[in-house]
């Protein structure tokens, strides 16, 4: 059975990146009736950040990325969260250390940063590699006695992976295909640290073996850590089970090259996490998608298009539509740049599929707010005429509400360019056809427009877009009879007279 993980450190909020490598994995999943797991890596703990891990949970699950086992629903593979694993990390790196596949490393962090200072002074970039362990006090420099004596003593250590010296090592990836690197190239990395805990390294290795892993679908960021992995599957002697690599694109900022950053939100102005965030230990409130109105399938269905193509020129595609047509060949190599208004794109597609009874709910909700009450009827027949001139629900009030009060100011440069000194003449005659015709459509249509201003040669233009600006405070909104049909009679009248007073 497939099965992938998605496992995030928690370290702060979850980036739109690390969201498209959830769903990524998830659609793979489902797609192959597999399993989806979250496991929390949370073996740094100089970084932990509380209430992290709550908000990727929330995060993930407001989009609908549901998962099969993981730390908030349990399963037969657990625990997921690798602190709560920290004993049986010790006897893998026991086990790497008596095949000779890992040695101990005591060297202070002022030796190794002084080694870094030498090599820079030659114009040369340091590595602990098996080109330099040698120079290094480690227990394959030292001896396996005085190591025994050091570690006896109480002296602090780690333990590092030992790569054989130049070997090529091959990783096949099912995006790029083989990527080769040779070991000499390649530093040995600290599996285990001095505090007692693995680095993501080997838990994640040990991890997955454990929970059977069959695919690693994760960023391309990892890419140069897959050949330790590789190696690690090899030393364990799990090269047989190794799951499968996939290294995703990374997500790029609209401007320019590197990698999408919050500064780049920060800077244009769009959210780079899902939900809102606020950081507590700098108190910093940064935006979400959620927050700002986004609808969860609008940011899934941006999401899986940046960096994948279904092979067809379909761009709207429903969470089930995703599962059917996902295939990682499809997924590109190339970073994928981010996209403001593809992401606006995607927001009022969707929101133009929400019904009337779900967007009037919306607009009720801003209506409350403002003391204001309205008919359920009046709110959905509202919602019905203006949807399609709006994309996020923080609009709906903006665009919606000389529906629910009359306007009190009139835009300057509409009335200039629309309200002539004879206007007030026109409003009277819209009045008194008001007062005389039946109150619907046709028949205000006939005798405003035909018998009215086509009779008398007016500019159809300005009657009517006065007509407006009395009516909404400026020119924009519907179709002008039917908005007189929905506010009413009465209200219409009120409304001409108060533009007359005002503007005449």
């Amino acid at each position: 059975m497939v099965r992938v993980r998605f496992a995030p450190s928690p370290t702060g909020p979850l980036h739109i990146g690390g969201v498209r490598t959830a769903l990524y994995n998830y659609l793979f999943a489902r797609q192959q009736g597999g399993k989806m797991i979250l496991r929390i890596e949370d073996t740094d703990q100089t970084r932990f950040v509380p209430g992290a891990e709550q908000y990727i949970i929330e995060a993930l699950d407001w989009l609908g990325i549901q998962f099969d086992e993981g730390v908030h629903i349990g399963g037969p593979f657990g625990p997921y969260r690798q602190s709560d694993r920290k004993a049986l990390y010790r006897q893998y790196a026991d086990q790497l250390l008596a095949d000779g596949w890992a040695y101990y490393a005591f060297d202070r962090p002022e030796a190794l940063e002084a080694k870094r200072k030498e090599y820079e002074a030659q114009k040369k970039t340091f590595q602990y590699d098996c080109n330099t362990r040698s120079q290094m006090e480690n227990s394959l420099s030292l001896g396996m006695e005085e190591a025994q004596r050091r570690i006896d003593a109480g002296e602090p250590y780690v333990v590092r992976f030992r790569f054989p010296e130049n070997i090529d090592i091959t990783v096949h990836d099912l995006i790029r295909g083989d990527v080769t690197m040779n070991s000499r190239l390649l530093d040995d990395k600290v599996l285990f640290k001095s505090d007692g805990m693995p680095t993501y390294h080997l838990a994640n290795i040990v991890d997955d073996h454990l929970m059977e892993i069959t695919h690693v679908i994760r960023g391309e960021e990892w890419l140069p850590s897959a050949p330790l992995h590789v190696m690690l599957y090899r030393a364990f002697g799990w090269e047989s089970t190794m799951p499968q690599f996939a290294h995703l694109p990374l997500l790029l900022k609209p401007e320019g090259n590197g990698k999408l950053s919050k500064r780049d939100g920060d800077r244009l102005g769009f959210p780079v996490f899902p939900l809102e965030w606020h950081d507590p230990k700098s108190g910093e409130v940064s935006s979400g998608y959620r927050e700002q109105g986004y609808l969860p399938q609008a940011v899934v269905n941006m999401l899986a298009l940046l960096g994948w193509h279904p092979g067809t020129d379909q761009e709207l595609m429903s969470m089930d539509e995703l599962i059917r047509l996902f295939d990682i060949s499809h997924i590109s190599k190339n970073g994928a740049k981010f996209s403001l208004d593809k992401a606006k794109w995607f927001q009022h597609e969707y929101f133009q599929q929400l019904s009337d009874e779900q967007v009037a709910a919306l607009l009720e909700k801003e209506v409350l707010e403002r003391g204001i009450t309205a008919n359920h009827d009046y709110l959905q027949r509202v919602a019905a005429m203006m949807k399609e001139r709006i994309t996020f629900p923080s609009e709906l009030w903006d665009t919606c509400s000389y529906f629910f009060v009359a306007p009190t100011e009139y835009n300057e440069k509409d009335v200039a360019k629309r309200w002539t000194p004879d206007m007030h003449i026109h409003m009277q005659k819209v009045i008194d056809i008001l007062n005389t015709v039946p109150f619907e459509h046709d028949a205000i249509h006939h005798a405003l427009l035909d018998e009215y201003i086509a009779a008398n040669s007016l500019n159809t233009g300005k009657v009517m877009n006065s007509l407006r600006i009395a009516v909404v405070g400026r020119t924009v909104g519907p179709d002008m009879i039917t908005l007189i049909l929905t506010i009413g009679k009465q209200e219409t009248i009120r409304r001409v007279e108060r533009a007359i007073e005002k503007l005449s």
